[in-house]
């Protein structure tokens, strides 16, 4: 079983930006030594046959082909409607 000192409790706690008090530290260092624990457990079960769980939900991708509809309105004609434009582009005010 893995052991973590108090060290190792106000490591994590500073890295978390978390203040802890004398009583907490203990508590949670029994509580991530339990949690430690388990995990080791269930490193020791064999899942060989076991096949990888990749999504739960049986949600698929729907692949579809794009197609491009232009509306009848060619880009020319979408220009010339903007109030101003320069070298085939609308030209728009700057905005900081």
């Amino acid at each position: 079983m893995t052991q973590i000192t108090r060290d190792d409790v106000l490591h994590l706690a500073q890295l978390s930006s978390l203040a802890l008090g004398d009583d907490e530290i203990d508590g949670l260092r029994t509580d991530i030594e339990n949690i430690l624990g388990y995990v080791e457990q269930l490193s020791q079960l064999d899942t060989s046959g076991v096949e990888p769980t990749y999504q739960v939900t049986d949600l698929e991708n729907v692949w579809r082909t794009d197609t491009i509809d232009d509306y009848g309105i060619n880009r020319d004609d979408l220009i010339a409607l903007a109030p101003e434009s320069k070298d085939g582009q609308i030209k728009v005010p700057k905005v900081l």
